[in-house]
Order: structure tokens, then C-alpha cells, then sequence
């Protein structure tokens, strides 16, 4: 093989799931059958699904068999401009690969900034000759791991953090003035987050508020259980939020109650795992209809559930 023509590209008929670090399981539990496991990279096959647990699903990946490092950058170019390293192998080649294609800038956002809109492709150099890249993931960031400027002194806890990437990854937020619930409120980052966005912030939890952010303007405590709150007491608000630690199944009645009810439409929660993954009512809540189900890079064992 020489250097002058670019490596035909191979369809290989997959795709390709890089799981959340330290969930690769649970992403090969979401498939049910796989082909290929590289580190997190997952390989099935047939067209994209969705699977919670993946932080990045590369479409219609395909393989590349080179012969040197500047093949592979050549290779690279060839399908189009920008690209991110998954190094899964070989890292020092695939460094030297990545280093010989264009610079793409992955400046950290300040929130509420909208993610990058330019198409930012993923690959890995599995084998020393052998790539596999797809153009087309379902995250504009760097293996699906958005990276913001912090605030490092006006938050009570890195929660916040939690908040801004599942707004940033919806492409939603609460506008000025709409009313938000937080349940489980305390110390109150999400409340802080939501007051800065200009909304109207209940915050309920039997704990208190952190003082900076219980003195915010359009904060209102309520000192009281999230799960004895029931949605009359409070008539329409514009959003729930919880980032409850609580079992699944209960969250999911939780948020039944309150769909029937009618008082609220749209829902952002955490789905936090005790103990073993609770893929049954993971797949219960993703069976709301038009609602949303993913793993943040910023959760832990845990799912973000949206209804926006």
C-alpha cells in the first residue's frame, strides 16, 4: 500500500456505541447482541438504536485498512475534516494519526451557549493497521463529553453541572418568567440554575436550601417531603425537575401521577440505580411517549429522563 491513495473505506453494516466510562455493560445489556467490544467502543449490527448508556453512537461506521500514519490521516481527510480520537489501542500510532489532521478547537461553553453545530466525526485505530471512523455521531462533542466554563464560587454543590449538560444536550430551557419545580432541592443547584435562567424556582425538600441561594430572587423554599407534595397543592408550573435519590420504579410513579394530573408537560430527571441497573423501568421510562432517556457525562450509576 503506498501513500499516494487514500485506503478504501469499508462499510461494515454496524454501528457503534461508546458506552459511558465504566458502563460498558450495561450498553452491551441495551443491545442484547453484539459483535465486537474495543474498551467502550460496543459494535452491533444493523442501523443505530437507541441505547441510553452510550454517550456517543457512531453511524454507519466504516473500516479502513492502512499502511502507514499517513494513511490514516489521508484516509481520514478524505471522508471529511473533522475528526475526534477515541484511543482505545496502539495510542502512541493513533496520537501520530490525529496530530496530522486539522486542529478542531473544543473550546469549553459557557452555559447557555448553544453545542457546536459543525459535524465532528469519531474514529479508533483498533488494530495497528486498521481504523474504524464514522462521520455521522449522535454528539457534537468530543466522544460525547461536553466540557463547560465553570463556576467555581456561586453553586453549593457540582450539581449544577448535571443541569447544564442535560439543557445544553436538550436544546430546551426554561424561559424567563416560567415556572420550575425542583424537587429534592437541596443544597440547591439546580434551583440556582434555574433562578440564573430567569425562571421562577420552587424548591422543595426537607432539608434546607444552601443561604446563597435561598436569599436569590424567585426562589421560594418549601420545607417540606418532594413525595407528600401532591400536584393540586401547587396548581400549573412550567417544568419538574428532580434529582432525587430515590429507587427507579418510585420515581416513575412519581412522575405518573404528576403526567396525570395535568398540571405539568415537561420533565427533566434523574434515574438514580441502587445496587444492580434497573433496565425494566429504565425501558418504562423511555416508553413515555416523545421522551428522552441518556447518560450524561456528568452522571454517575444513573440515566437524565427528559419530557420537553
Amino acid at each position: 500500500m503506498t501513500d499516494s491513495v487514500p485506503p478504501a473505506a469499508q462499510p461494515l453494516g454496524q454501528t457503534a456505541y461508546l458506552a459511558a466510562p465504566g458502563f460498558v455493560q450495561q450498553v452491551v445489556d441495551e443491545l442484547g447482541d453484539v459483535v465486537a467490544v474495543h474498551d467502550r467502543l460496543v459494535l452491533a449490527d444493523g442501523l443505530a438504536r437507541p441505547v441510553a448508556w452510550a454517550q456517543n453512537i457512531w453511524r454507519e461506521p466504516v473500516s479502513l485498512r492502512i499502511g502507514s500514519v499517513n494513511d490514516g490521516a489521508r484516509a481520514l481527510r478524505s471522508i471529511q475534516r473533522n475528526w475526534a480520537l477515541y484511543s482505545c489501542a496502539h495510542h502512541g500510532r493513533a496520537a501520530l494519526i490525529q496530530d496530522k489532521l486539522p486542529y478542531v478547537a473544543a473550546k469549553p461553553l459557557v452555559f447557555p451557549a448553544a453545542p457546536p453545530s459543525a459535524p465532528l466525526g469519531s474514529w479508533t485505530l483498533v488494530e495497528r493497521d486498521r481504523i474504524i471512523a464514522a462521520g455521522n455521531c449522535s454528539s457534537p462533542f468530543v466522544n460525547g463529553e461536553p466540557r463547560f466554563v465553570e463556576d467555581r464560587e456561586n453553586p453549593p454543590n457540582r450539581a449544577y453541572l448535571k443541569l447544564w449538560e442535560a439543557l445544553t444536550v436538550l436544546g430546551q430551557r426554561p424561559a424567563p418568567g416560567e415556572v420550575c419545580l425542583d424537587l429534592g432541592a437541596s443544597p440547591g443547584g439546580w434551583t440556582w440554575v434555574l433562578q440564573g435562567l430567569g425562571a421562577r424556582v420552587i424548591s422543595v425538600d426537607k432539608a434546607p436550601l444552601d443561604p446563597r441561594v435561598s436569599s436569590l430572587p424567585r426562589v421560594e423554599s418549601r420545607r417540606q417531603s418532594a413525595w407528600a407534595l401532591a400536584p393540586d397543592e401547587l396548581g400549573p408550573v412550567d417544568w419538574l425537575f428532580s434529582d432525587m435519590a430515590c429507587y427507579p420504579e418510585r420515581l416513575l410513579r412519581l412522575v405518573r401521577e404528576w403526567m396525570a394530573a395535568g398540571t405539568c408537560s415537561r420533565f427533566v430527571c434523574t434515574i438514580k440505580f441502587q445496587g444492580e441497573t434497573d433496565h425494566a423501568t429504565a425501558a418504562d421510562f423511555a416508553a413515555i411517549p416523545g421522551s428522552q432517556l441518556f447518560h450524561l457525562s456528568c452522571n454517575k450509576h444513573e440515566l437524565t429522563w427528559a419530557l420537553v
